[in-house]
């Protein structure tokens, strides 16, 4: 296909198909608080909640809607009362929506639903490792909705507070700060954590079992904590002791920590980490006591900015969140470990993005997707931090900061796609980066490269080829003529598919590195 006429149907298709992860919107509504009330038990997965909805309005509304997943056999929630305000509201259920009908044009108004029943998913009631009874929400991407009557959908958060009714013997760590703990009646008590920035439901949780817990430290006077099973104790404290260190990195780095908190929670998980805002929950094999999870620390808190703070607004678009994770992960490391580290970490990415693309070959903003639970892959991941890493390369150092720090500080507790953040790289950069984002972002694969090169009277003769057959892309890689030790660095630009240059060298070299300081993505083909 002409590159021309490619182009163009990139360009068309993104423009007009700019969310394929379909949501039903509350338009003129903004949820500006949730106040959760549970009550959990040992004799059964019951569960009873009293939900109370804070919303303002800018126009009045027909119609006002929550996701619950409603009761189908042994699993899911059955409505007891919905009122808005103290009356009775004048609501009904369909297909897992609650949908209430607002009872005048005012501009705020209050919904509370009482519900009961055994959530299927997003809230895990199961035993520890240990054989210990516990409830851990894990609610990434929309099983917030199986336990919490809520706007399923990052797009609209809001300020949390969490009322857990529990057994007495019970440790209790949920989102924000804990605000109460009493002894209500023989044998029960009552936890309460409050979070006044605004959390999407993906990242809300609760954790509720036998817990011991260590404060770690403090960084710009946030508590940093520990909260493990007691029979993991020292290990866990000494294995998530690192959290501190690398808060202080993205604090120093990034801009100032948006929540009340940061608890590190041995949990059941589905993930192997979930960066829930302000109590992340990793999974329970994580603790060893042999500080092996420094990376995955890092790529969690990495969260607390990106996916947490600054959300993606649309699903098709959580490279926002995971992408920048997995590279901020790999900045963390590299600030720390030296730049060997980052190229180390980058190739084996790259073996991977290499290595899914022959199985998968899509882009890093796949709009085909409909299903947010199929929107993680190595594209968001690995192929995201890839992406990251050549901005970085492309526009320099300090400009990349420079442009991190206002996307964040421009997204901080609000939401963004991608043509945002490259709008905002482009106000620091000064110039155009359309064609890096359409290649890199918006584009299926990478170049597949067949290179080869002689050397002739002071000249090393190179010869390259993009073989991959959809697309001609247009990029700088860097040569590496090797002396011994020595590598002595050229850069060359490739924007044709076949290209030939000649590189001055008074002598000729032991050997041509292609790319030896891991800046661009690109498959070596013999």
């Amino acid at each position: 296909m002409p590159r021309l006429l490619l182009l163009l149907i990139v360009l068309i298709f993104s423009h007009t198909a700019f969310t394929q992860v379909v949501y039903d919107r509350n338009e003129g509504a903004d949820v500006t608080k949730y106040t959760f009330r549970l009550s959990l038990n040992d004799s059964s997965n019951v569960i009873s909640g009293e939900a109370t909805i804070d919303v303002t309005f800018s126009e009045s509304p027909e119609k006002f809607k929550l996701d619950l997943i409603g009761s189908n056999g042994e699993y899911g929630m059955k409505i007891n009362e919905v009122r808005e305000g103290e009356s009775a509201a004048n609501w009904t259920f369909e297909e897992d929506e609650v949908i209430i009908y607002p009872s005048n044009g005012a501009s705020t108004a209050s919904f509370t639903i009482c519900y009961s029943g055994i959530p299927e998913r997003g809230l895990v009631i199961d035993k520890t490792k240990f054989g210990k009874r516990s409830f851990f929400g894990d609610n990434w991407p929309t099983l917030a909705r199986h336990w919490l009557p809520c706007v399923d959908h990052p797009y609209d958060k809001a300020a949390v507070e969490f009322q857990i009714h529990t057994p007495a013997h019970y440790d209790v760590v949920a989102t924000g700060k804990k605000i109460e703990e009493s002894y209500i009646t023989t044998g029960y008590k009552l936890t309460r954590y409050y979070e006044p920035a605004p959390v999407a439901t993906k990242v809300m949780t609760i954790g509720v079992c036998e817990f011991a817990s260590e404060v770690l430290g403090y960084v710009d006077n946030i508590e940093i904590s520990a909260w493990v099973y007691p029979e993991n104790r020292l290990e866990g404290f000494s294995d998530y002791a690192v959290a501190v260190e690398v808060m202080e990195y993205f604090i120093k780095n990034i801009g100032p920590y948006s929540y009340a908190k940061l608890a590190n929670m041995q949990a059941k998980t589905q993930w192997g980490g979930l960066e829930n805002a302000g109590t992340i929950a990793y999974r329970e094999s994580s603790v060893t006591g042999k500080n092996e999870v420094e990376g995955l620390i890092a790529h969690e808190i990495a969260h607390q900015w990106f996916g947490n703070s600054a959300s993606e607004d649309s699903w098709n678009h959580v490279w926002l969140s995971e992408g920048f994770a997995t590279y901020f992960t790999i900045l963390y490391l590299e600030n720390k470990y030296g730049d060997a580290t980052r190229r180390q970490e980058l190739v084996k990415d790259r073996r991977e993005i290499i290595e899914y693309y022959g199985k998968n070959p899509s882009s890093v903003v796949d709009y085909s997707i409909t299903d947010a639970m199929n929107v993680l892959s190595t594209n968001t991941y690995q192929k995201g931090g890839w992406v990251l890493n050549m901005l970085r390369h492309k526009i320099g150092d300090e400009v990349f900061w420079n442009g991190i720090r206002r996307y964040y500080v421009t997204y901080r507790n609000d939401n963004a796609v991608t043509e945002d953040f490259q709008k905002i790289m482009e106000q620091v950069y000064g110039e155009s980066l359309e064609e890096f984002f359409r290649q890199w972002v918006y584009t299926v694969g990478y170049p597949e490269l067949r290179t080869s090169w002689k050397y002739k009277k002071g000249k090393v003769m190179l010869k390259t080829q993009q073989v991959q057959d959809h697309f001609t892309f247009d990029f700088p890689l860097e040569i590496g003529l090797v002396y011994g030790e020595e590598i002595q660095k050229q850069t060359i630009t490739i924007n044709s598919r076949s290209m030939e240059f000649e590189l001055p060298a008074d002598t000729e070299p032991d050997n041509v590195i292609f790319d030896p300081d891991v800046w661009m993505l690109f498959k070596e083909v013999k």
